[in-house]
């Protein structure tokens, strides 16, 4: 069993004992000291906490004691149901809500599930708050409402229908085109909310040619619900019997994006806010942002229109933070996540399909037949490999980074960036050392012209590591 707290939110297996899987009693303990920061910090006048969920088997569970938990400590509670965390998020400023949680593990196996906590801005709570949410906890400095005080319960089933209008009143997303364009797709949502939101949005834009698979919202992942090259077979198979355009691939709570070309194969999750941006800086200059994993080619694309990009710590809260600071247009994470700030500061998988739509309408008005895999190709050809140095837990991981920086630092032709771990970029290639802050590694990505070069950067690197031992 698991239970990891964090500034991202408290995930965990479900069951086992208390302190070590998420259960009732922990379920219960992190959303009192999550209510206890909220009413000690809002700015707003309303109770409100939206609460929404993916469709785990355990979702309603953990559904059921939030809210309780939520009204125990006097808050109001609206309840939207099954529902993707964008949508969650829109939700919260839709309300003038003081603030959301989202029941969702994200592309964690089925087993697991996990609260997400939002701040009033309907955005993710910073270190800062998220350190203090787990520090009430372990202290247990909860203060719940008398009976005169006990928070309101209501249901409100519309936030899909109000997301879905929110995105086609984006600017750039040309409905009509999609609707010319006629295309078909397909679309796996492993068996969660996406399964819900999708077939309306889709309809929404036009698009009349649609194949599910896995889109019954039962929770029952048909297969690991990481939008990942090996675990997307079966979508895969069926795009490879032609017929349709593109396929859409999202995790169970519809935030990460993954595209599979006409031919079957996969465009890369890497590629997909590569794609959006190009087609976003086409027709509103503006810088860029995506975090230190995130391929460079978003830097390459961004140079094209003259404008600036920035490199973020991993986590959507450190990219958000970095996209208020460089007046960025678009921005988000490697792993298929489209920040999208004309919509909302949150990864948005809707937003996602309904920008990427509208490119590939524009682009086969210019180049009749143009298919996704040739769109795919015009885009610079970057390989990520993905790696990991195992080490005993009395390794000074810090001390271990510290000396690669040094190593490397002042070397022509490199620069050396350790705002998250470290980062060396070479001319062609980098290589990313990142501590874990669950378990003793490091993970180490690399990024090369080819997958062999990518590999290779990445094994240097760490064999200087493991002489460090």
């Amino acid at each position: 069993m698991s239970l990891i707290k964090s500034i991202s939110g408290i995930r965990g297996t479900i069951g086992g004992k208390v302190g070590d899987g998420l259960n009732p009693l922990d379920i219960v303990k992190f959303t009192t000291a999550y209510a206890t920061l909220v009413r000690r910090t809002t700015t707003m006048d309303s109770k409100k906490i939206v609460v929404g969920r993916d469709a785990r088997i355990s979702g309603e569970m953990v559904k059921n004691l939030v809210c309780g938990t939520l009204m125990g400590m006097g808050f109001d509670v609206v309840n939207i149901g099954l529902a993707s965390t964008p949508t969650t998020e829109i939700a919260v400023t839709m309300e003038g809500a003081c603030g959301g949680i989202i029941i969702t593990a994200s592309h964690n196996p089925r087993h697991w599930n996990a609260l997400k906590l939002l701040n009033e801005k309907g955005e993710f709570l910073n270190a800062e708050e998220g350190n203090e949410v787990i520090r009430i906890a372990e202290s247990e400095d909860f203060e719940f409402a008398d009976v005169d005080n006990i928070g309101k319960y209501r249901e409100d089933n519309t936030y899909d229908q109000k997301h879905v209008d929110l995105v086609l009143g984006l600017d750039l997303v040309d409905v009509p085109a999609i609707k010319k364009a006629g295309f078909k797709v397909a679309f796996d949502s492993v068996n969660s909310v996406g399964g819900v939101i999708l077939p309306k949005l889709l309809a929404a834009l036009g698009v009349n040619d649609v194949t599910p698979l896995y889109a019954e919202p039962t929770g029952d992942f048909q297969h690991n619900p990481e939008p990942l090259e090996k675990n997307l077979s079966d979508i895969m198979t069926l795009m490879s019997k032609g017929g349709k355009d593109v396929a859409f691939v999202v995790d169970p709570d519809v935030d990460r994006l993954a595209f599979i070309c006409e031919d079957g194969t996969m465009y890369g999750e890497e590629y997909t806010l590569v794609t959006v941006a190009d087609y976003v800086l086409k027709h509103t200059p503006g810088n860029t942002v995506s975090n230190l994993s995130s391929t460079r080619a978003l830097r390459d694309v961004t140079r094209k229109y003259g404008q600036q990009y920035n490199a973020a710590a991993v986590g959507e809260v450190n990219v958000v933070t970095k996209m208020k600071e460089t007046n960025t247009v678009i921005g988000g994470e490697g792993n298929g996540g489209v920040i999208y700030p004309a919509a909302h500061y949150g990864r948005d998988a809707l937003v996602g399909i309904a920008l990427f739509l509208s490119h590939l309408a524009h682009e086969r008005e210019k180049n009749a037949g143009l298919t996704v895999s040739q769109l795919r190709a015009t885009y610079p050809e970057y390989h990520i490999a993905k790696n990991r140095i195992d080490l005993d837990a009395s390794t000074d991981v810090d001390a271990i980074l510290a000396k690669v920086k040094e190593m490397y630092s002042g070397q022509p032709d490199v620069e050396v960036n350790d705002i998250d771990g470290v980062k060396i970029d070479f001319k062609n290639m980098w290589v990313h050392l990142r501590k874990s802050n669950t378990e003793p590694i490091i993970r180490v990505y690399s990024e090369a012209a080819t997958m062999a070069e990518a590999d290779e950067i990445g094994k240097k690197i760490m064999d200087v590591v493991y002489s460090m031992k």
